[in-house]
């Protein structure tokens, strides 16, 4: 599942946030623009895969905070069950830096768009061969 499409979710359905929300910044003349994941009326969130590309996050997280005024959150979306050296790095960081470290599970989120009787059923995973 896309980053996009976890983020949208956490946002929407627990954080009561708006995703993707885009905001202006100038650097001398020019004027530049950046898009938080997750905003609410007092965090900016950025979502991150348990992946290389979310090295970055609380980078990003800290930046939208300066730009907003509001207090920065890192929620690492947890693809395997484990904490694998990408989420031990960015959260190693966020607490150095004092930013709000999270993880969520991708099951979890991905069951929120079902059904609620179907939610309280185990996630299946499929299985590839005969």
């Amino acid at each position: 599942m896309s980053e996009l499409h976890l983020a949208g979710i956490l946002c929407s359905m627990f954080l009561g946030g708006e995703a993707e929300v885009s905001h202006a910044y100038s650097v001398g003349y020019d004027l530049h623009r950046i898009r938080v994941d997750c905003e609410t009326a007092t965090h900016v969130v950025e979502v991150g895969l348990d992946r290389r590309s979310s090295l970055d996050s609380v980078q990003q997280a800290m930046f939208a905070a300066s730009v907003t005024g509001k207090a920065p959150v890192v929620v690492m979306v947890d693809t395997d069950g484990r904490e694998g050296p990408y989420e031990l790095r960015v959260r190693t960081v966020a607490e150095m830096a004092g930013v709000t470290y999270r993880v969520v599970d991708e099951d979890f989120l991905l069951s929120w768009q079902m059904p609620g009787s179907l939610r309280d059923l185990p996630p299946v995973r499929a299985r590839v061969g005969m």
